[in-house]
């Protein structure tokens, strides 16, 4: 074990290679965290409803635990074996079709893959070996679940932003990336900040504009980065609504008036400001004459 922390600590290329093939694996346990979550979150919800009317409702056995059983083909119900489950290997060796019944299989699975090796490489090649690296992979590959959440079910889970909330927290109480007093009043600013513009656009135009899982995502990225980055990490996501909802519209032909989702733009304007968010703010204050 230490003959191979000593080959990563010392080789870069290897161990950002390594970092890409666990994010290949990740990435393919998301997959079934994004199919599988909000079902078993339905379920929950439904018991607690019949919970509270005192009716009786039996299990869903067809509802599936993020662990168990293995995934299956949704068109066959075929069982996918470990060989047809490698990531990224095994879609491309079948053709992007199952094996058994041969219909296609959606490019998104692949695509998740991809998107959580190549995110978690970029994060080690920015910070190598360290508690830093850690942090943010977990908070990389968490933010690409509830993209894909929210994308396809307008929610963002609390069992996954509220820990991501207190690992802020608890990792500034260090100054991992900002002193405690700015994490604190980030998460309460990050919060309050949209719950008021909700209440505000309600009040006004008598519709929501938003969900409450915004309102702490926003104070998530508020406990991680300080207070001082959510003007610049609200633009950012302003801006990327704006371009791909137009691209959405213009090129894939999706309609105007269905609701999109604001999380995934926020989630990628918060991975940015992670990354490069001092040099955001400097650009952002010079561009405003603050600085």
């Amino acid at each position: 074990m230490e003959s191979l922390t000593a080959l990563l600590t010392n080789n870069t290329l290897i161990w950002v290679a390594f970092v890409g093939v666990l994010g290949l694996i990740i990435g393919s346990f998301l997959n079934v965290v994004v199919h599988r979550l909000p079902r078993i979150l339905e379920q929950q919800w439904k018991q607690q409803c019949h919970q509270l009317l005192g009716t009786a409702q039996k299990k869903d056995e067809s509802v599936p635990g993020l662990v168990s059983p293995r995934s299956r083909c949704p068109h066959c119900d075929h069982q996918i074996s470990a060989l047809e489950n490698i990531p990224v290997v095994s879609y491309l060796i079948l053709g992007g079709k199952c094996s058994s019944c041969k219909q296609r299989i959606s490019f998104r699975y692949p695509m998740v893959e991809l998107i959580s090796a190549l995110l978690a490489v970029v994060v080690t090649w920015k910070w190598g070996i360290s508690t830093t690296t850690a942090a943010v992979l977990v908070l990389t590959w968490s933010l690409i679940a509830l993209s894909f959440i929210d994308y396809d079910h307008q929610i963002l889970p609390d069992i996954i932003v509220l820990p991501l909330l207190w690992l802020g927290l608890l990792f500034n109480s260090q100054n991992m990336f900002v002193n405690m007093e700015s994490a604190l009043y980030g998460a309460m600013a990050g919060y309050l900040s949209l719950w008021l513009v909700y209440h505000g656009f309600k009040l006004l135009t008598g519709k929501e504009g938003m969900g409450y899982g915004d309102f702490k995502l926003f104070a998530v990225f508020g406990a991680w980065l300080g207070w001082q980055l959510l003007p610049v990490i609200i633009l950012l996501a302003a801006v990327a609504g704006s371009v791909i909802g137009l691209g959405a519209i213009l090129i894939l032909g999706r309609d105007r008036n269905l609701p999109m989702p604001f999380g995934p733009y926020l989630a990628i304007a918060g991975w940015i400001a992670v990354l490069w968010g001092d040099d955001l703010l400097g650009s952002y204050l010079r561009y405003a004459g603050l600085s």
